[in-house]
């Protein structure tokens, strides 16, 4: 562990990190981002000229993570730049810690969190809200949900430096994303269960409906947790086609 110190120009480069994927190309991946990001921090450390340069340069190579986990790496690099690391230690890290990165984001953001909040939204909606009422309670959610994850992660990685990797094992993300899927299949069974005793269900199909309710709870609460990103995009598109239906 570190002693903590932030390094100069920290600020400057958690902010940068939202323009992580600006530069997203074929052959460096977010590598360009990254040394976007990074800017503020070398420039802080009296670097100018070609010895700017040639620091920028150093952390153009392939980089690949999730981008709202990607400050992890960036806040430890930035500790590992403030601390003397040579360019070589540095780089095998960021080849180690990425992989774990884009896994974990892709689990807990695309898997869960996302999921979770456009169902929110999608109850909130079914239940008579006024329209502005689950768009913005979906844009408040979704985007404070990632919003404080990159700055957790970025304090972390500054926190913790080379070492955030063991940290990183340690964490509370994996628990926190099974949360999520939990509370997603609660809400995607509050949404199933409004549609299948709404008007348009009841009148067109009936007892039909009922059964066809029955299962669906059983079946979710056996595998919801596993299938909740596809299941959720199913169940979007198809109340969406029979309220079209419903409504020709």
């Amino acid at each position: 562990m570190t002693n903590g110190k932030r390094p100069a120009g920290w600020i400057g480069g958690f902010f940068r990190q939202f323009l992580l994927q600006g530069s997203w190309n074929y052959r460096s991946l977010l590598g360009s981002g990254f040394a976007f990001c990074m800017i503020p921090i070398l420039r802080r450390r009296g670097l100018s000229g070609d010895a700017l340069d040639g620091a920028v340069r150093s952390h153009m190579g392939t980089f690949n993570a999730h981008p709202y986990l990607a400050g992890i790496a960036l806040g430890a690099v930035a500790q590992m730049e403030e601390s003397g690391t040579d360019p070589e230690t540095i780089e095998r890290f960021k080849r180690a810690i990425q992989g774990a990165l884009g896994g974990l984001g892709d689990l807990l953001i695309w898997g869960a969190w996302r999921p979770t909040t456009t169902l929110l939204a999608l109850v909130l909606a079914w239940a008579g809200t006024p329209p502005w009422v689950p768009v913005c309670v979906f844009l408040v959610a979704y985007n404070g949900g990632h919003v404080a994850l990159r700055w957790w992660g970025y304090k972390r990685g500054l926190q913790y430096g080379k070492d955030v990797g063991v940290r990183l094992g340690r964490a509370a993300l994996s628990r926190l994303a099974e949360r999520a899927f939990v509370a997603g299949a609660l809400l995607l069974g509050i949404l199933a269960g409004v549609f299948l005793v709404s008007h348009l269900a009841t009148e067109e199909a009936g007892g039909l409906w009922s059964l066809a309710g029955v299962l669906a709870f059983g079946l979710g609460l056996k595998f919801g947790h596993r299938a909740l990103r596809g299941t959720t995009l199913v169940v979007v598109l198809v109340i969406t086609v029979l309220t079209v239906l419903g409504n020709a």
